[in-house]
């Protein structure tokens, strides 16, 4: 048999009152302390690869290197990027979430 249309439309629209909680499931602070040690060796990282890049662009405009050079200016570009990315990791998650949570 089979189901009216408006009836397909009304079960789509069932709200099943998910959302999400703190404190549900044991070990929620360690694996915030995993992930908050995770985006700190990613930050650790981007210094280090910020740095090395500003080397290569600098011995690459020195040396005549313009191919060296490029490649250090895409490394900090990257570099710069990766370390907006990680340090507004928490601010964008955060705002596409409360986003979402006003879609009904």
């Amino acid at each position: 048999m089979s189901v009216p249309l408006a009836d397909r439309v009304i079960q789509l629209a069932y709200d099943p009152g998910i959302s999400p909680k703190g404190g549900g499931l044991p070990g929620l602070a360690v694996l915030k302390n995993v992930v908050n040690s995770i985006n700190l060796f990613g930050i650790i990282a981007v210094v280090g690869a910020l740095a090395v890049s500003l080397g290569v662009w600098a011995w690459g405009h020195h040396s005549g290197g313009h191919q060296s050079e490029a490649n250090g200016k895409k490394g900090a570009v990257v570099a710069a990027g990766a370390a907006l990315g990680l340090g507004a990791a928490n601010g964008i998650v955060a705002f596409f979430s409360a986003l979402g949570s006003q879609v009904h």
